[in-house]
């Protein structure tokens, strides 16, 4: 499989509001490059938030906005990219909120939840949070609200179902966004 494994982490409940973003590339189902950088948003910073993955304002002061941050990544979002997320709809909900919020050209691309998969390939399995599919298929996640940890623990979940279910299951997930 080639995609891309995103994770963002917010500075609070609005949809622009990304502080942290990572990516994990693997082609022909293997990790071969990872993309990490802090965000400053242009907006506030909830204690929660801050609580949940340890990033404060003074963390962000230097980091790059958003537009800069896309100029970097863009290319990864194209028509026949896949782009999978853990719990995808928030994930994308970020990136498409922050394209808005500077009037940026939404991208075209394939998506694919490892929520979706999960739930669809462990029925039995009481909830599917990142956590809980990474102790049961003992995936190593020891910073969990850290982007790139996140995006990591994602892909390798997705190559785990690949490797045991094949990618037919899969396919019928994928979505076009």
């Amino acid at each position: 499989m080639n995609f891309i494994a995103m994770d963002f982490e917010t500075a609070n409940y609005q949809r622009h509001s990304a502080c942290s973003l990572a990516l994990v590339m693997v082609r022909n189902s293997q990790i071969v490059g990872e993309y990490y950088t802090l965000i400053q948003p242009e907006t506030e910073f909830f204690w929660r938030n801050i609580q949940i993955h340890g990033i404060r304002p003074q963390d962000v002061v230097h980091a790059p906005k958003f537009p800069e941050v896309w100029q970097q990544i863009e290319q990864y979002y194209q028509e026949n990219s896949l782009i999978v997320a853990h719990n995808a709809g928030f994930d994308t909900g970020v990136l498409t909120g922050c394209l808005e919020y500077y009037g940026l050209k939404q991208p075209h691309y394939l998506s694919l939840c490892t929520v979706k998969t999960s739930r669809k390939l462990y029925p039995e399995i009481a909830n599917h949070k990142l956590n809980t599919m990474c102790e049961l298929l003992d995936i190593p996640l020891n910073n969990h609200h850290d982007a790139l940890e996140d995006s990591r623990a994602c892909a390798n979940i997705l190559l785990h179902q690949e490797k045991k279910f094949g990618v037919e299951p899969l396919k019928k997930l994928v979505m076009m966004k």
